[in-house]
């Protein structure tokens, strides 16, 4: 993690997502920009919360996991996504691990900050609410997928959810195939054959280091339309 000490930056970030709407008095606001590169953990399950994550750029992905080891994919998260707001209102700690897909860039504001002074603003306390909303509904909609589909579909749903704008053939290194593997609920073997039956019909194409997506189409009528 870094921290970026850019006011054009964050005035860009805070202009772009319109974030005053959130705020009654947005100056007031102790921002900080932390940055986190690619594969890097922001947040882990168990430790104490330091305060609020405001997602501006990039892609991050939420897991839970149990004391078996076995972890269960919940959602993949973009801008403008909200990270610690559970923990704050349950006062409880991290419950969920976040992780970087790509560089990402949040907006940061300390504990003490949102807890004396947040939790009194109505704009702040309404905009929780919608995320704590929307948080329920993909905690939802993961538990439909990973309990009721097939592992055909829920590997082409985590494919489809990794999927960012300027994918138009996206690369996946061998050494993922496990981790995917655990967070979709099969086996590396299971998964495998998988990634075979896919490159046999042309959806993707193998690599000695991995395979690349080759058509989106195809992946989203196996998901049956679904995502994480």
């Amino acid at each position: 993690m870094k921290v970026i000490f850019d006011k054009d930056k964050l005035h860009t970030y805070i202009t772009r997502l319109d974030l005053g709407r959130m705020f009654s008095d947005l100056p007031s606001v102790p921002f900080q920009l932390r940055t986190y590169e690619k594969n890097e953990g922001i947040l882990h399950e168990g430790d104490a919360l330091d305060g609020l994550y405001l997602q501006v750029e990039g892609q991050t992905k939420v897991t839970a996991s149990v004391e078996s080891g076995k972890t269960l994919l919940l959602r993949f998260c973009h801008p403008l996504s909200i990270f610690g707001d559970l923990e704050i209102v349950q006062k409880t700690v991290i419950q969920s691990k976040v992780e970087a897909v790509s560089d990402t860039h949040f907006l940061f504001i300390d504990k003490q900050t949102v807890e004396m002074s947040l939790m009194q603003d109505h704009l702040f306390l309404n905009e929780l609410l919608k995320h704590l909303a929307y948080k329920l509904q993909t905690c939802t909609s993961a538990s439909k997928i990973n309990l009721l589909s097939s592992v055909e579909e829920r590997f082409a749903a985590y494919l489809l959810s990794t999927r960012l704008p300027n994918d138009f053939g996206k690369e996946i290194q061998s050494s993922k195939v496990q981790e995917i593997a655990s967070v979709i609920g099969t086996t590396p073997r299971h998964l495998n054959r998988l990634i075979q039956k896919m490159a046999d019909s042309g959806v993707l194409s193998k690599k000695r280091d991995g395979f690349i997506v080759l058509d989106w189409s195809q992946l989203d009528e196996i998901s049956g339309g679904m995502i994480y």
